[in-house]
């Protein structure tokens, strides 16, 4: 199978090498260059390139020539359905939706796709190479017939994103309660590895821990009374977190209703 990659950017390189790595040949082409004069030789086409560029994209390389009809063309859009690719249907074997639920985040680090999960949706030929590409990748295929991309995007973002800026946060409380700089990347990046495994293992509410689980209202007033000390702008956020774990507490019931009842009451009169 020969892949061509439109767009160099964090996700297309990623793919590119994991591909690569299955010995798979690929041409990676950035999307400064337009689209190529000379026709592609590949079996699939995966366009790598912002939401609002797809469109476009599209048209123009329906109507270069360029494109070979035995082709699939698949996007990485998490909010878009196939369908954003609908001018190239008339040209090739078929167009899908091919979202790798992963966090891309540099063009030069490139995390693990293994055990990671793909959301593969369009036409029935280019949903097969799609799932083929993402075994490869040691990716699982998954595809959800009513899914509201939108929503489903949203969700990603927000975890990821989410994580992402949560850890910075605690970079910052880290860094007012003693702990240098420079070390608190390397101190909570295991911790966001081990909450993932526990989250892919045991899934929800097993995945909780920490002090809301355990019903700890007076962990839990000290910890307000630190931040709303040392890092007051972090409070409502921390407050926040707290008030989403209290369902999932309250689910595993590891300690009695009245010491949640403790909890909830602090977070509400902070």
């Amino acid at each position: 199978m020969k892949i061509f990659i439109y767009g160099a950017g964090k996700v297309g390189r990623a793919l590119a090498r994991g591909l690569g790595k299955q010995g798979i040949k690929i041409t990676l082409r950035p999307a400064r260059k337009g689209v190529p004069r000379s026709r592609i030789d590949a079996d699939v086409l995966i366009l790598a390139v912002r939401d609002r560029e797809l469109g476009p994209l599209a048209e123009a390389l329906a109507s270069s020539g360029v494109v070979p009809s035995r082709a699939v063309v698949v996007h990485n859009a998490g909010a878009l359905s196939a369908d954003a690719l609908s001018a190239l249907r008339r040209v090739t074997a078929g167009v899908a939706q091919m979202h790798p639920m992963i966090s891309f985040a540099s063009c030069t680090f490139f995390p693990s796709l293994a055990r990671g999960h793909v959301h593969v949706r369009g036409d029935a030929p280019a949903e097969k190479k799609a799932r083929l590409l993402a075994r490869k990748l040691g990716m699982t295929p998954r595809t959800f017939a009513e899914l509201d991309t939108v929503g489903y995007h949203a969700a990603a973002g927000l975890v990821a994103n989410g994580a992402a800026a949560l850890a910075a946060i605690g970079a910052e409380l880290l860094a007012v309660s003693g702990v240098p700089r420079a070390e608190t990347p390397k101190m909570l990046g295991p911790l966001l590895r081990s909450v993932a495994d526990n989250v892919e293992a045991l899934g929800f509410p097993d995945a909780l821990t920490g002090p809301v689980r355990r019903g700890d209202a007076a962990s839990i007033e000290k910890q307000i009374a630190v931040l709303g000390a040392r890092l007051p702008g972090a409070l409502p956020l921390f407050l926040a977190s707290a008030s989403a774990q209290l369902p999932l507490a309250r689910a595993l019931g590891d300690a009695p209703s009245e010491n949640f009842d403790a909890i909830e009451r602090s977070l509400t009169l902070t």
